[in-house]
């Protein structure tokens, strides 16, 4: 049986992921820095709980670099503080969890993977590709992130482990709750959408289980877009 770490793995997007490879037969550790999150993650075959802080090397080596085997790493884990991102210690801490935090954790992994030629996906965004205003430091990690993933893409390519990501847009979250409750703010969103909806975890997580899969075989590098169509307009 194949195993994956997915961080971030027990809410939202990483749920679900961790729930869509759990689906396909995978044996999965889904990971949060919260025990409140872990307790109220609703069980499932194939998935296991695990805590694991991104941002703490010692949590990382211990929860990856402790496992037997590994043939994936999801990296899902993230935080988003809008306005507050322009304050410099909340902006340093955004970009520990979601690019610092990534980097740890794929380097963790790199070892384990490259015994059976495992796969990396990473988690970009939609504001990869253009700014957030209200978010500098989340829109500069998912930047950095995309180029992150393109550069261990390239290095760890000989070692047969490949490395993608995914650049979600409007999914159905608890990070977009706060959209999803403003009508003015859905209307606008839906109005560039051409879908005319919001995406839901489990479309991202099938395109996760793709591309983890041998049917990806030759794909590495790329930064796949989930969004309805979002970045299209």
């Amino acid at each position: 049986m194949k195993q994956a770490v997915v961080t971030g793995g027990t809410r939202g997007i990483g749920a679900g992921v961790a729930r869509s490879l759990a689906q396909a037969g995978w044996s999965v550790v889904a990971a949060s820095v919260s025990q409140t999150e872990l307790d109220a993650f609703e069980p499932q075959d194939g998935i296991t709980t695990q805590l694991l802080d991104v941002t703490n090397q010692s949590s990382v080596d211990e929860v990856i670099g402790g496992l037997m085997q590994l043939d994936a790493l999801v990296n899902c884990a993230g935080i988003l503080l809008r306005g507050d991102e322009y304050d410099i210690d909340v902006f340093a801490k955004v970009l520990d969890v979601n690019l610092t935090g990534t980097m740890r954790c794929c380097l963790a992994a790199q070892p384990l993977l490259a015994k059976g030629g495992g796969a990396i996906v990473n988690t970009a965004s939609m504001l990869s590709t253009f700014g957030g205003p209200l978010v500098p430091a989340y829109s500069a990690s998912k930047g950095g992130v995309a180029q992150l993933t393109k550069a261990l893409a390239g290095h760890w390519a000989e070692e047969g482990i490949r490395v993608n990501a995914i650049a979600p847009g409007w999914i159905e979250t608890e990070m977009t709750q706060g959209l999803r409750d403003d009508p003015a703010r859905t209307e606008g969103i839906m109005a560039r959408t051409p879908m005319k909806r919001w995406g839901k975890p489990e479309e991202v997580g099938a395109l996760v289980r793709w591309l983890l899969s041998d049917h990806a075989s030759f794909v590495t590098g790329s930064i796949y877009p989930v969004d309805g169509g979002y970045l299209a307009m």
